[in-house]
């Protein structure tokens, strides 16, 4: 329970349905007509700076789609961390756990896992070694192809490749893996189901396809807070079509889609 400035007024705090514990990272972006070779300098047309961070864009994601929201992260006590926390705000992400230090500068933050709620794991930046208990303690294990060769050693470039990543997932105490496979959709598979199945996504003409797996991860991590018996499958397919959405704009987080802005029969 918190008080107002008025000691005769009080309100009772909603409790955040999806909690990201993650990075938050300042884009610094240039826009070129292709990129450069090894040590060459060419012109850009447009620069700008947005805000990113796997986890940061994820959250902000899900609190467009109307998700009650909490960032847990640290910035640094510059600039860029004060426009930061300004911008989870702006979002209407909670930032009680939004911390600034003068230690480190903007950029690097600590990740935990919580395992007292329903986890979303996304293992980025993946690691060949991660910690087993990563996959056995996740309820959703989530990665794209890049990722998933990491994990499991065996190369992803099409859906029978990613078929047997899954598999391999699973092998490694995984309930429910998702392998996201851009403008292909995703991969999923569960305990409770033999074999992998393809979700696939609608074709459209991408722009910009930066941030678009953290706009699938954040949409599912709304999903699985405000629609938890809307069966798996269901959620990706809508996951997907936000995803879709997101790569048709430029940016990061400045593409992501609002709820008033989608579909109804997202929701």
């Amino acid at each position: 329970m918190a008080a107002s400035g008025d000691p005769g007024r009080q309100w009772q705090e909603e409790v955040a349905a999806v909690v990201v514990v993650g990075s938050c990272m300042t884009d610094l972006v240039s826009l070129t007509s292709r990129l450069p070779k090894t040590g060459e300098t060419i012109h850009g047309h447009k620069f700008f700076i947005g805000f990113g961070g796997k986890g940061a864009n994820q959250c902000v994601q899900a609190a467009r789609l109307g998700a009650k929201t909490s960032m847990v992260c640290k910035v640094g006590k510059d600039s860029f961390g004060n426009d930061y926390i300004e911008n989870l705000k702006q979002n209407d992400i909670s930032t009680e756990f939004a911390y600034q230090t003068q230690d480190a500068a903007t950029g690097t933050a600590s990740i935990i896992v919580n395992t007292e709620v329903k986890t979303l794991f996304n293992p980025a930046p993946a690691v060949a070694d991660l910690d087993p208990r990563f996959y056995t303690l996740s309820d959703v294990f989530c990665c794209n192809e890049t990722e998933a060769e990491i994990l499991t050693g065996l190369k992803v470039h099409s859906l029978a490749d990613a078929t047997r990543a899954a598999l391999l997932l699973k092998g490694k105490g995984c309930h429910v893996v998702i392998i996201t496979l851009g403008a292909e959709g995703c991969v999923m598979l569960s305990k409770t189901e033999p074999m992998p199945k393809h979700i696939p996504t609608e074709k459209v003409k991408a722009v910009d396809t930066t941030g678009a797996g953290d706009s699938f991860v954040g949409a599912l991590a709304f999903y699985l807070a405000y629609y938890p018996n809307l069966p798996l499958e269901e959620m990706l397919k809508r996951s997907n079509s936000i995803a879709a959405v997101s790569v048709q704009s430029a940016g990061t987080q400045s593409s992501y889609p609002y709820k008033k802005d989608l579909p109804l029969d997202l929701f």
